[in-house]
């Protein structure tokens, strides 16, 4: 998207929305089919999305707790003070999960922030400023800044709408496999795409940017092993009451970063838990052990260190280093090519090879 407004500010947001609308449409199709492609997503793909997705929010966990993105390499940054709060945090969500019974267990994260924001609102943390400055009401403003439709836009949004698909389809798994100890149905994907899609969609219509399933939900759902729609549905409306009623929005903003911090460290670090459970049903012959390898190895590489292909196209370079979408592209074109046989037969050798030894 930076390159579209770069020199341009407001004025090149309508061609924005009008990417973000028809790649959101885009999205929204890719859920009409995916279960069709299924096969080509078995654990050994989709346990790897779900473990590539939670290393590249575990970072953003840390910063979290050590004051925030916008404070790095400031005095009061990684201090002991926000480090407190964040362990504070992590301590009581700790302790009531696994020492505390039935609603205080479920709620353990919930109750784990409630107290960091008590320790830090005594800490002189908490500022209430923009309580009274939120509106007390807001009405949407559809369209604010107007359609435009521009061929690269198209092409850079439908390119970010399949790799958010990607990575729904990761954190579907994930949530099934963490919250009900199943693989996700076809159905159950489908329909998590689709409305990923069609969500993306009808923010552009609101001058919204893009949105994608919420990673976190993974860890959270592992944690609590709460899935219900029920649930889901009440949150929902909780924030379109926060959108409508901005001192809603207010009151939550004034939870210090660094309480996040330590709840989403927790969540995070489930993440990859759960990625690793769902590689658990993988047979680790040499020919899965090779596809696994290669796949982190560059995935995880180039999202390390950008600046390897400084001299790429910038939208290549921004979805080549996303770590999710050559990681998972690199794990299904090479899961799909590599025969079967010799994994059947590095397996019998595996076996024989024991059997001499006995």
């Amino acid at each position: 998207m930076i390159p579209l407004v770069a020199g341009k500010g407001v004025d090149a947001m309508a061609v924005v929305m009008g990417g973000v609308l028809v790649g959101g449409l885009f999205h929204a199709m890719l859920g009409l089919f995916i279960g069709k492609i299924r096969f080509a997503l078995p654990p050994l793909v989709t346990g790897l999305v779900v473990t590539m997705i939670g290393l590249a929010l575990v970072k953003v966990g840390i910063q979290y707790a050590a004051g925030g993105v916008p404070a790095i390499g400031k005095p009061e940054y990684g201090s002991l003070q926000n480090w407190t709060v964040a362990g504070i945090v992590i301590l009581v969500t700790l302790g009531f999960k696994f020492y505390a019974k039935g609603m205080l267990s479920v709620s353990a994260v919930l109750i784990g922030l409630i107290a960091g924001y008590i320790v830090a609102f005594f800490m002189g943390m908490v500022s209430f400023g923009n309580i009274g400055k939120a509106a007390a009401i807001a009405l949407p403003d559809p369209l604010h800044f107007g359609l435009e439709f521009s061929v690269a836009a198209i092409i850079g949004f439908c390119l970010m709408g399949f790799v958010s698909a990607v990575e729904t389809v990761g954190d579907v798994s994930g949530i099934t496999k963490g919250g009900a100890g199943r693989e996700a149905t076809d159905k159950e994907i489908q329909g998590a795409t689709f409305a990923d899609g069609l969500g993306t969609a009808v923010s552009g219509l609101f001058g919204a940017l893009p949105n994608t399933s919420f990673s976190q939900n993974v860890g959270l759902i592992a944690m609590t092993g709460v899935m219900s729609r029920t649930v889901v549905t009440i949150g929902a409306l909780f924030l379109i009451a926060a959108g409508l009623i901005p001192k809603v929005g207010a009151i939550i903003s004034t939870i210090p970063i660094e309480v996040l911090g330590g709840g989403v460290i927790v969540m995070f670090g489930m993440v990859v838990a759960a990625g690793i459970s769902m590689l658990s049903d993988v047979t680790w012959n040499r020919r899965n052990m090779v596809i696994f390898a290669i796949a982190l190895s560059l995935g995880l590489g180039l999202q390390l260190e950008p600046g390897a292909l400084q001299h790429m196209p910038g939208t290549f370079k921004v979805l080549a280093t996303s770590g999710i979408l050559p990681a998972a592209i690199i794990a299904i074109v090479l899961n799909l090519i590599l025969p079967q046989d010799l994994a059947a037969e590095a397996t019998d050798e595996i076996a024989g090879g024991h059997a001499g030894e006995k």
